[in-house]
């Protein structure tokens, strides 16, 4: 042992154990830069992490005054409509049409349309880009059995089915509206009967 490690108190052993901790130091400081990219805790990035409701001027004006389905332009229902943005970033409108005056085909087998800028999960199953039509089944007022749901493309085409649950708290149900979570989660209700969005 020299006499300047005497004097400053470690020995060769120790300064090697010192070199060892600080690469382990370094080695863990590596692996926090890695995972922590920047801005990916910041309320933005977070934000894209979870659905979001969109209203006013961007909501306004995405709504189409016609939906097309099965060669007909069926009004739709801007009052009873919902437009959200994706965990994804991409917007997905909900509606109701108006198929009153239409076949009896079209206004047993739908009730709304869909419009989606990017990758849904609906009833489990992945929805692509693209415009969509929806029937809903439901029993009667105040029953509490299960609905159907059934979404179909634009040529009239089954893409998805599944039986919806039913929320009896829901507090204030109204005929289509698209809620979201406090955990950003979504569903899309149709009265109290919902679907989960993905």
């Amino acid at each position: 042992m020299s006499p300047a490690a005497t004097r400053f108190g470690y020995s060769s052993r120790s300064r090697e154990e010192y070199a060892i901790d600080m690469t382990r130091i370094q080695l863990v400081m590596c692996l926090v830069a890695a995972t922590a990219v920047p801005g990916s805790w910041s309320p933005a990035a977070l934000a894209q992490q979870r659905f979001e409701l969109v209203t006013g001027k961007a909501f306004d004006s995405a709504v189409p005054k016609d939906f097309y389905l099965e060669g007909n332009a069926i009004p739709t229902q801007k009052r009873n409509a919902s437009l959200v943005k994706t965990p994804g970033g991409a917007r997905a409108l909900f509606a109701l049409i108006d198929t009153a005056g239409y076949s009896a085909d079209i206004v047993a087998k739908y009730i709304g349309m869909i419009i989606t800028e990017g990758d849904l999960t609906i009833c489990g199953q992945k929805v692509t880009v693209g415009s969509y039509g929806f029937g809903w089944a439901r029993p009667g007022t105040g029953v509490d059995q299960p609905g159907k749901f059934s979404l179909y493309n634009q040529a009239g085409g089954a893409v998805a089915e599944c039986t919806t649950p039913r929320d009896a708290a829901l507090k204030q149900p109204r005929p289509l509206q698209a809620i979201v979570a406090p955990d950003g989660t979504a569903r899309l209700y149709y009265g109290r009967h919902y679907i989960e969005l993905r």
